[in-house]
């Protein structure tokens, strides 16, 4: 009897703890500029950003008007948005020792401009750029892109 509430006592403190142990979403990297309407969308929030703020793994980014927003990712990737633009950075990993990488960005709509990084030169494959239209796959390059609701 005691062995039984022995283990039902670790199995609801295990389930108790499993939330501590969910893992949140990584640094993705840094808004280098912000000028204007420019917001960063997190769990549903929107708020204005500002140079230096962290950008996470599964955040999203939105220009209004007079809005310009600079992202550089931590593998490099540089991606510059204009006016009236949304971007969503759907998966990120940079874990090139452990043979982790991943980059998928799904622009909205507006005016973008991407520039590689070090995943696309380590795993061309690992990159996607998804628009409501196409999907682009990059190969180590520059591209401008104008996505139209």
């Amino acid at each position: 009897m005691k062995l039984r509430h022995a283990c039902m006592a670790t199995c609801a403190a295990v389930l108790l703890t499993a939330p501590a142990f969910a893992q949140d979403p990584a640094a993705a990297g840094r808004i280098k500029i912000a000028s204007g309407e420019a917001f960063l969308i997190r769990d549903g929030v929107e708020t204005a950003v500002e140079a230096g703020q962290t950008v996470l793994e599964s955040d999203g980014l939105r220009t209004g008007d007079d809005g310009r927003i600079g992202l550089t990712l931590e593998d490099d990737t540089r991606v510059s948005l204009g006016p009236n633009s949304e971007v969503r950075l759907d998966s990120f990993r940079y874990a090139p020792a452990e043979g982790s990488l991943a980059l998928t960005m799904r622009f909205l709509r507006g005016v973008a401009v991407y520039v590689s990084g070090q995943i696309a030169r380590l795993a061309p494959d690992a990159v996607r750029l998804e628009t409501p239209q196409a999907i682009v796959g990059v190969r180590g390059t520059r591209l401008a892109l104008r996505v139209t609701p």
